[in-house]
């Protein structure tokens, strides 16, 4: 049952606050919802056709393929999102549990799946290396704490001032969080399958597990403690599903409403121009759009844009993504859900990911089989897919995209045919390619990278932009370029701690 919304916050002239937030994918929806909820008139501007973002959904022929992401964890926060709103989540999304997790393949032909039930979790382990199943116990006890620490304390907690760091850390330092998520792992687990099953996580947030912090390894205990989830027809019914309850509420979206410019008056942000000539004015402006066109491009009149700007892109940046989204004319339910397919190398293969200047000649994979959860994604009896390998950025390689593309697509459709899909080229009903190039035009990725700033400690938490801009102080970010970072719960949580401030603003 809902319950009854409170009365709106009133300027000082009686009238209600209005904010502005830039891009709909989930830190800028979720933002737009806390903002909505507290009584502040909100607009919620998306340049594209659909809202999402990285979520976006592609139909083709009867398939349904979600873009970006599919590993859903941490349902509370996203309980929590609509009880903000007063309503309550399976009123608009069901989320369903996937089991395993994962499942963790290897060329030599030895697989993981990675579970939530303990038992199991220890025989597999027992068959890798006997020593290590208390090594795993003592990591998860590791990953406990780490995920008591870096999410449930500082997940939604605005890093505004040099002090809020220092008040972390020693906390980090205690934990270690100078250490790489793989060189932490190994500190508990011996065997090279298993520090690749523990250390992986990183990457799905962008990180280099050989670089990211230790801190990122709280990945694993909150998968752990919730599971993993998928909303049944696919992320892009939650989506829809948020947005839904942003307007029930009172919300406003548009869509194909492309900014070109925040406008400013006096010192502060007053509202924001589109392409198209129309004009929203506000009290408050909030960007979900990436960090570094937001100040070099939306903000390319001001000072502080320009010196924003100029700041940032001499940061590090995440690797990129080059993605097949394919359906096939038969259901391959031997396929897990989530599939995580190691190649020949690993850190050698990671480090020509984040650092090489070419792209590798090999490649580890993701593929993404949701009709195993939910077949209503693909026509009966049919199954849609995405893979997608971890590639360089636009800034570290030099490639032609729309040249080397359509060939690169043919060697991860090929070796997948001969390891994993048995008959895919013969069984392909659909196909179409989502490229590092493709981030930059279609989401104005700097670079093209896939998860914005590479999540190093030294690129987190205070050190990562702040959710507040420092000078004008009606200018706030969400979503992956501010903290804590990206992924789903990450960009949430950045949006529960930019709406703290941005509603504490209001009531002065």
């Amino acid at each position: 049952m809902s319950k009854t919304i409170e009365r709106p916050e009133v300027a000082k002239d009686g009238a209600a606050k209005r904010a502005v937030v830039i891009g709909a994918g989930f830190g800028g929806i979720a933002l737009a919802i806390r903002l909505q909820a507290a009584g502040i008139e909100t607009v919620l501007l998306e340049r594209r056709d659909k809202p999402g973002g990285r979520a976006y959904v592609y139909e083709d022929a009867g398939y349904t393929f979600d873009a970006g992401p599919t590993v859903i964890t941490d349902p509370t926060a996203l309980e929590e999102l609509f009880a903000a709103a007063g309503r309550t989540m399976a009123d608009y999304v069901e989320l369903l549990p996937v089991s395993p997790f994962y499942r963790l393949c290897w060329e030599d032909g030895r697989f993981f799946d990675y579970v939530n039930d303990q038992a199991e979790l220890d025989r597999q382990i027992l068959e890798f290396d006997p020593a290590d199943v208390e090594g795993y116990r003592r990591f998860l006890a590791y990953s406990k704490e780490v995920f008591r620490e870096g999410y449930e304390k500082l997940g939604t907690v605005p890093f505004l001032s040099f002090r809020d760091m220092v008040r972390a850390g020693p906390q980090l330092a205690r934990l270690q969080a100078w250490k790489s998520v793989y060189s932490k792992v190994s500190d508990f687990i011996q065997e090279e399958h298993l520090r690749q099953t523990f250390s992986f996580h990183s990457l799905l947030v962008g990180g280099n597990p050989f670089a990211t912090s230790s801190i990122y390894a709280l990945i694993h205990a909150l998968e752990r403690k919730w599971g993993v989830w998928f909303p049944r027809g696919g992320t892009g019914a939650l989506v829809s599903g948020l947005v839904r309850l942003f307007t029930d509420i009172g919300g406003r979206i548009e869509l194909s409403a492309e900014v070109s410019e925040i406008e400013m008056s006096e010192g502060r942000a007053c509202g924001v121009r589109l392409k198209d000539g129309r004009r929203f004015g506000a009290d408050m402006v909030a960007s979900n759009a990436d960090v570094v066109h937001t100040y070099g491009n939306l903000m390319s009149g001001s000072a502080r844009g320009e010196q924003q700007s100029k700041r940032l892109k001499k940061k590090r940046f995440s690797m990129s993504l080059f993605v097949i989204y394919f359906g096939l004319k038969t259901h391959r339910p031997d396929i897990q859900h989530h599939t995580v397919c190691f190649g020949a190398r690993y850190r050698e293969l990671i480090s020509e990911i984040f650092n090489g200047k070419d792209l590798p000649g090999d490649f580890s994979l993701y593929l993404h089989n949701p009709c195993v959860t939910d077949p209503s994604l693909a026509p009966d009896g049919a199954g849609a897919f995405y893979v997608l390998s971890p590639v360089p950025h636009l800034g570290n390689a030099d490639i032609d995209w729309e040249k080397d593309g359509p060939l690169y697509r043919d060697r991860i459709l090929d070796y997948l045919e001969a390891r994993y899909i048995p008959g895919l080229r013969a069984d392909l009903a659909t196909c179409r390619i989502f490229t590092p190039a493709d981030f930059k035009s279609e989401l104005n990725a700097h670079l093209g990278s896939a998860f914005s700033l590479d999540p190093v400690l030294t690129q987190s938490a205070w050190f990562r932009p702040h959710n507040r801009d420092d000078k004008i102080a009606n200018l706030y970010f969400v979503g992956a370029g501010t903290h804590p970072g990206a992924g789903v719960p990450g960009v949430v949580g950045s949006a529960k701690a930019t709406a703290g401030l941005m509603i504490t603003e209001t009531a002065r």
